[in-house]
């Protein structure tokens, strides 16, 4: 990784992540009454809780609506959903002013193009290596694990290397 991506890993303070695509695998699993199931890694849920240890939170911003996504996030100590945002760069703005974080120091990591306004003016974009072409030609870095395979968590690890390069905080 070059120093200057280093460098916008290590100034990040919170971390913003779509869902679908991201922490899962895109996949959705529905019955008759609607969404059933959504299957998420074990490595992103500790990936949460790592940036916790670290002082650095996670939020959510989804255009879906999802009991699940809501229950996953408080059981993985996610600070906050932002749930059924059709346009989630207009949330940057309420969502600096409330964690007192620039947006310099945000981090953001989506997969498709609906995602594409909020990761252009953050201070770290990224997204999971079976992103849309169109999406990993705009980020500042694509993962080497696919959406719901761990990606958070590798860019979590990235973060707390380059942020603690001489003792990180894992558990």
């Amino acid at each position: 990784m070059d120093r200057k991506i280093t460098k916008k890993f290590s100034k990040i303070e919170l971390v913003l992540t779509d869902v679908d695509g991201v922490l899962t695998d895109g996949g959705r699993y529905y019955s008759e009454s609607g969404e059933l199931l959504k299957k998420f890694h074990t490595r992103d849920g500790m990936g949460v809780n790592i940036l916790l240890r670290n002082k650095i939170k996670t939020v959510i911003i989804t255009k879906e609506k999802s009991k699940i996504v809501k229950k996953w996030a408080k059981n993985m100590n996610v600070e906050k959903v932002f749930d059924g945002i059709k346009i989630k760069e207009d949330m940057l703005d309420s969502v600096c002013k409330e964690f007192k974080v620039k947006s310099s120091q945000v981090a953001y990591i989506g997969d498709d193009v609906n995602d594409m306004g909020l990761l252009k003016i953050i201070g770290l974009s990224a997204c999971p290596k079976d992103s849309t072409q169109i999406i990993k030609k705009e980020v500042d870095y694509v993962c080497e694990n696919k959406g719901g395979n761990a990606a958070f968590r590798e860019i979590v690890d990235k973060i707390i290397i380059s942020k603690y390069p001489k003792q990180q905080k894992w558990y």
